[in-house]
């Protein structure tokens, strides 16, 4: 596949994808929803891929939403809500069938519409120099996708402060860490080993028990617990192969033991 607003590669059963337009500060237009939608849905039929690193290249920006020299300018445009086509079914991993784990590596401002694709990650690692932020309102625009998906991830008042402050303040990774939105900040220089070595780990283990766990987490939060468990059987059974337990058990009876990480 030949993209043109994002790199691609993979290794050690690992994605790597980045965003590519540094110019514009990572911001997605027409093209890149294409090109990630299409990355997405190829992945879904990639066994050998068992982990994706999202993330982007430089370190000044993750993502800073949508482009807004897309937007017409001319104040004559009314909004339809009939022909609106939110970008999200496009950018985003789940939006796009995907259940392979997905972190994302949050390597400078985050802000807007980077939250359809922090929204549908598995969980966030961020390097130090990292901010959180949602513009919409102080530039006319009503936000409303972005925090909807923010709000089983973060606390009702900091999603409401962090989108309703727009551009007069930012969150600072470290903050993002204390209420749980990130689950690990890095010096910069080690943003990408520290999510390869989580990207690596989840990606030793077999494709199918990892793809139906994420899909199992995801109901439980879409759902609730209690429809949730009620699925609970039929994903037990997709998700548990007789190889893989074979392979498990062989594992476990060897007596070797992963010495593990603390964080």
């Amino acid at each position: 596949m030949n993209f043109e607003t994002i790199d691609y590669r993979s290794e050690n059963g690992v994605g790597w994808v980045s965003l590519d337009r540094p110019e514009t500060h990572h911001a997605f237009n027409e093209q890149m929803q294409d090109e990630l939608s299409q990355l997405w849905q190829s992945l879904r039929a990639d066994d050998d891929v068992r982990c994706v690193v999202l993330t982007a290249t430089g370190d000044r920006a993750f993502c800073t939403g949508i482009d807004r020299s897309e937007i017409p300018a001319d104040g004559e445009t009314e909004f339809d809500p009939y022909r609106w086509n939110d970008p999200g079914k496009k950018l985003g991993p789940k939006s796009n069938g995907l259940f392979t784990p997905v972190i994302a590596a949050v390597n400078g401002m985050a802000c807007g519409g980077a939250f359809y694709l922090l929204g549908e990650a598995e969980f966030i690692i961020a390097a130090d120099h990292a901010t959180f932020f949602d513009p919409h309102v102080t530039f006319g625009m009503a936000a409303v996708y972005e925090p909807t998906l923010m709000v089983p991830r973060m606390p009702f008042g900091e999603i409401a402060r962090l989108t309703l402050l727009g551009s007069h303040e930012r969150m600072t990774a470290q903050r993002a860490h204390a209420i749980g939105l990130v689950s690990e900040v890095v010096p910069a220089d080690q943003l990408r080993d520290t999510a390869r070595w989580a990207a690596e780990a989840i990606a030793s283990q077999p494709v199918r028990p990892l793809r139906t766990t994420v899909q199992a987490l995801w109901t439980a939060r879409e759902l609730g617990v209690r429809h949730a468990i009620d699925q609970a059987p039929a994903l037990l059974h997709v998700g548990t192969s007789p190889d893989a337990l074979v392979e498990g058990q062989t594992t476990f009876g060897s007596g070797a033991r992963i010495e593990p990480r603390l964080r």
